[in-house]
């Protein structure tokens, strides 16, 4: 399996021959796009691509992309013990919803802690609605990035589904409830 750094590169040699193509169509007119559809598509690309691996679930690993985070890497470690590795958090379509709901459950959360502590804090907003021409690059850029990294390690998109839909980490008694263990003498 690639290592992070090898995943980075793959991502970032991906996403040159695709910044390529779309320019070479744009001006054949064959494809628009506008400069902010293009930089949603980037941002999200480069986020999924350096930020938010799925590799995230190596709880206590020296990841790329927790290092990327700086100090807030340490914030990903409950995220890590909670997904086995190459489990959920390695399907799909799923895995890169786990990794957007736990960063989500953050920003709600300091949100909720920074109201608390500071009411007189104006804290921005999400403007409403938000439209399908910002929605789409954003998604589709965010889990190409994803794609590419389960492409590289060998992953199918069935992945989730062989594998009991890649379970939690789930702690486990060594025996088997109903079995009695033989012994042998």
């Amino acid at each position: 399996m690639p290592s992070g750094r090898v995943h980075n590169l793959i991502n970032i040699a991906a996403y040159s021959i695709l910044s390529a193509a779309a320019l070479a169509l744009s001006r054949q007119d064959l494809l628009t796009i506008t400069p902010v559809q293009a930089l949603n598509f980037t941002v999200a690309y480069a986020a999924g691509t350096f930020l938010l691996s799925p590799d995230l679930d190596l709880a206590e690993g020296r990841v790329d992309s927790k290092r990327h985070w700086g100090l807030l890497g340490v914030a990903w470690v409950p995220y890590g013990r909670l997904f086995r590795h190459r489990g959920l958090s390695h399907s799909w379509v799923l895995g890169p919803l786990t990794r957007l709901a736990y960063l989500a459950l953050l920003v709600t959360l300091i949100v909720g802690v920074l109201r608390y502590a500071a009411p007189a804090l104006t804290l921005p907003t999400i403007p409403q609605p938000i439209s399908l021409k910002f929605i789409v690059p954003v998604v589709l850029g965010y889990y190409l990035s994803q794609w590419l990294h389960l492409i590289a390690d060998g992953i199918r998109p069935d992945h989730g589904f062989r594998h009991g839909a890649g379970r939690l980490k789930v702690p486990r008694s060594r025996a088997r409830p109903g079995r009695a263990r033989s012994r042998r003498a």
